[in-house]
């Protein structure tokens, strides 16, 4: 008897010390592993602590410009001061009234400081605050400029990537604000029409239009097979069924055509047509596995896309959502992730703003590298999609994109904003390349427009050139 109650105390004995056991080891992994991210949640507030003891650090672009900097006057009065203005407000954001953007993401990061330890002691002992350190984006100044003249007048977003790392090149979102005088003007923005602090490049929901029909293609693919070859449709500039009628781009007839020519020309009718073929319980797992209806795979300020589809819903709706309409909405973040997917062989790159982080004496003490975060396509519906994507340039509503100094693909759209109103906003997504330099992807929206190949496909133009010159 006393031998089991032995061996009782034994097992007792031996479950606390694993459980101590584990939990020292929880505790080092914490430390060494999680503790720094806990404590730079943008929504832990202790982090203001630091800011007793450090002058907030820079952010500056991938090419060496301070986008965002402290100025102390005399007095030690701190001013957040954005040498460019509304340029980069939605990327890098604002620190009064909140925070937003990368001084929202980064924020712990800018209110650490790693210069010399008896530099920090000395400037304990004196009451001064140590200089923070410097955020290095992976904003390129240059395509940043000129995506942001390139929408001119017009609102809209563009954002621009590098498909093989994730980086994010450009990220512009129109109209803007000077978060130099986010104070002054707080109230008049806040109660303002046009949604001044909505980043339209990563939050705006929008119609995709027929930039859409990456997605009805690739469905159509993924159930046809080798048969999409055999597709024919006579394009009459409509398409009726069941008392619907779907109308091409300016009633222009394209007589027949295979699914490449429809794709290239971006045919309403042939498209309509296609989406009553589909199997829509397969077609809304397409749409989940590509990003639709959850939180895109992104550590800075997003929103998500909806697509909806089921075999109760009206051959009307079906094919409107064919087509890039009915109640789909997407952000332009959300299909340059698709985009990218597609020219890197079908895998997608985790985003990422943040290059790496240095101290005072710009010695680096943090950097981030690229990361895979999955499988979007299998490389040969990639090699499928980007041979559509050519298409549109060769032969199709992208033409102005031919050119011998990159090899361009891409997606025109134009979207009806609603059912009441002749109001559209021109897409384009695509990515260029050439031999000298890395493979760019971009997607851009111009609101109240036109056509996607009049007024997005020249914004995309301006970036590749700006890229590959």
């Amino acid at each position: 008897m006393a031998k089991s109650k032995n061996h009782e105390y034994v097992v007792v004995t031996y479950l606390f010390l694993a459980m101590f056991i584990a939990l020292i080891g929880y505790f080092i992994y914490y430390m060494v592993f999680l503790s720094e991210n806990f404590i730079n949640n943008p929504y832990n507030s202790l982090q203001n602590l630091f800011s007793e003891y450090v002058v907030r650090g820079d952010i500056e672009s991938a090419d060496g410009y301070t986008l965002a900097t402290t100025t102390v006057d005399d007095d030690g009065a701190e001013t957040r001061t954005y040498p460019y203005k509304d340029l980069f407000a939605h990327a890098v954001g604002y620190t009064t009234k909140g925070k937003s953007g990368i001084e929202n993401q980064a924020n712990f990061l800018l209110l650490r400081s790693h210069s010399l330890f008896t530099s920090q002691l000395l400037n304990d002992i004196k009451g001064e605050k140590s200089l923070g350190d410097t955020v290095v984006t992976t904003l390129n100044y240059k395509l940043q400029q000129t995506a942001y003249d390139a929408l001119g007048s017009h609102d809209g977003a563009v954002i621009v990537m590098e498909p093989s790392t994730g980086k994010i090149l450009a990220m512009v979102s129109k109209p803007s604000f000077d978060p130099n005088t986010i104070d002054v003007d707080w109230d008049d923005i806040i109660s303002g029409e046009n949604a001044l602090l909505v980043n339209r490049a990563t939050q705006g929901k929008y119609a995709p239009g027929s930039v859409f029909k990456i997605l009805t293609t690739l469905e159509y693919y993924r159930e046809q097979g080798a048969d999409v070859s055999d597709f024919s449709f006579d394009c009459k500039s409509y398409f009726t069924y069941e008392g619907k009628t779907i109308h091409c781009a300016s009633d222009k007839s394209h007589g027949t055509e295979n699914l490449k020519e429809a794709f290239a020309n971006s045919c309403n009718s042939s498209f309509a047509s296609i989406s009553l073929t589909l199997n829509l319980e397969q077609f809304q797992k397409t749409c989940d596995d590509l990003l639709f209806n959850q939180d895109l795979p992104v550590s800075f300020e997003s929103g998500q896309s909806r697509f909806q589809i089921t075999a109760d819903d009206s051959s009307s709706l079906v094919m409107e959502t064919g087509i890039g309409q009915g109640k789909t909405l997407v952000s332009p973040l959300h299909m340059l992730l698709l985009t990218s997917a597609i020219d890197n062989n079908g895998t997608l790159m985790t985003p990422y703003l943040i290059d790496s982080v240095k101290n005072t004496y710009g010695d680096a003490v943090k950097s981030y590298t690229p990361s895979v975060w999955g499988t979007l396509f299998t490389s040969k519906e990639a090699s499928f999609l980007e041979e559509y994507m050519r298409s549109v340039v060769t032969d199709g509503t992208g033409k102005k994109l031919d050119t011998e100094d990159y090899t361009a693909y891409g997606k025109t759209g134009t979207a009806q904003v609603s059912d009441t109103t002749d109001q559209t906003n021109a897409w384009f997504i695509g990515y260029a390349k050439n031999d000298r330099e890395a493979d760019i992807a971009l997607a851009v929206i111009v609101e109240d427009s036109g056509s996607g190949s009049k007024y997005a496909v020249p914004v995309a133009k301006k970036i590749f050139d700006a890229y590959f010159e």
